[in-house]
């Protein structure tokens, strides 16, 4: 297992997405799960700072079997997955992280929520 975690006040998506380029390539993962990582890091760290003050706490882990994504932030509100009518702008990013990821994990407490998503490495196929 290889981890990198990352705390940094003001992480941004740019930031986020190059520490996944850099733990995914150390590894020799494919470009299709390459997109796949990069989109839900994109989505998981956007909706921290737009909804939640910002990320707390970032990592990326290459397992035997998946990427975990772990993003922490400073509200224990959970993400919801409105009803957004398909013309109104947003609202998506929620479900496009449950349908990228085989699994996400929500652990709220008083100092605010993780969420990982856990993303196939068979996705690559």
């Amino acid at each position: 297992m290889t981890a990198t975690p990352l705390r940094m006040a003001g992480l941004r998506c740019e930031d986020a997405r190059q520490v996944a380029r850099d733990v995914l390539s150390a590894h020799g993962v494919g470009e299709r799960l390459v997109a796949d990582v990069l989109l839900v890091v994109s989505e998981l760290v956007s909706n921290a700072v737009r909804h939640a003050g910002g990320v707390t706490d970032f990592h990326v882990r290459h397992l035997r079997d998946c990427v975990a994504v772990d993003v922490s932030d400073a509200t224990p509100a959970c993400p919801r997955a409105p009803g957004t009518p398909v013309e109104a702008p947003g609202g998506f990013g929620w479900m496009l992280v449950n349908r990228i990821a085989a699994r996400t994990e929500i652990r709220s407490g008083r100092a605010g929520k993780t969420i990982t998503a856990l993303i196939p490495l068979s996705a690559a196929t």
